[in-house]
């Protein structure tokens, strides 16, 4: 289970969300500039709160009050951006390994393997970053953020690149390789669909708040009409 009490600022922007995430598959969603990618930033561990804490299991991964604040790299989480960041000079292949050093070399590549083949980018291991569209490298960059086996994996629009059916296709599939690996998934998206597609439980953040938190089809049914009273009192 994911929890966190968070209180921040960035620039003139500030957030303040406390829940938990009891359910394997979580959607933050709202309009562009609500904290979706803040907040995920601050779960990452790639920014610091000002004040709050974030645990997972019951492990805190940061606790202000304490000092703990526990390096990207040693939370067990992944991080998938809206921006792929493949690393240019290294192949597709490689790109999946960065993260697998530990692992004999014959179970490394049979790592890579099974995690290009779940997103669908098996023909592309041998090519470079700059040889792929946008679709492919959001694949990519998904395949090497599972391939360390995350506990916990954060996905920033994740499908932003790829046409309808597409993404269709790959959600399904990688949405029931997740719950079979026990990995707790959180997607930031402005898309409803997203949240609708997985029937989500879905945070509701405006402004830096949470303004909702429950089953997909209840938050965002309740959402809509919000913003056709709001549009039906501006015609008035």
């Amino acid at each position: 289970m994911l929890e966190f009490s968070l209180d921040t600022h960035r620039g003139g922007f500030h957030l303040r969300v406390e829940c938990g995430f009891a359910s394997d598959w979580t959607v933050i969603f709202g309009p562009s500039g609500a904290g979706k990618s803040t907040l995920l930033r601050l779960l990452a561990g790639l920014d610091r709160p000002y004040r709050g804490r974030i645990a997972l299991d019951g492990r805190a991964l940061t606790e202000t009050a304490v000092g703990v604040h526990l390096p990207p790299g040693h939370r067990q989480t992944s991080l998938v951006s809206q921006q792929p960041a493949l690393f240019p000079h290294l192949s597709v292949a490689a790109n999946v390994a960065y993260g697998l050093h530990g692992l004999p070399r014959g179970r490394r590549a049979r790592r890579v393997e099974e995690m290009l083949d779940l997103v669908g980018a098996t023909e592309l291991a041998a090519r470079r970053p700059q040889d792929l569209s946008g679709g492919q490298a959001q694949r990519v960059a998904l395949a090497r953020a599972l391939a360390p086996g995350p506990h916990l994996l954060l996905l920033d629009e994740p499908f932003s690149a790829l046409d309808g059916v597409a993404s269709d296709a790959l959600l399904v599939r990688l949405q029931h390789w997740l719950r079979e690996s026990n990995v707790q998934t959180v997607v930031a998206t402005h898309d409803a669909t997203d949240a609708l597609a997985t029937s989500a439980e879905v945070l509701l953040l405006r402004d830096g708040c949470l303004s909702a938190l429950g089953p997909a089809a209840e938050v965002l049914a309740a959402e809509r009409q919000r913003l056709l009273g709001r549009l039906q009192s501006q015609e008035d």
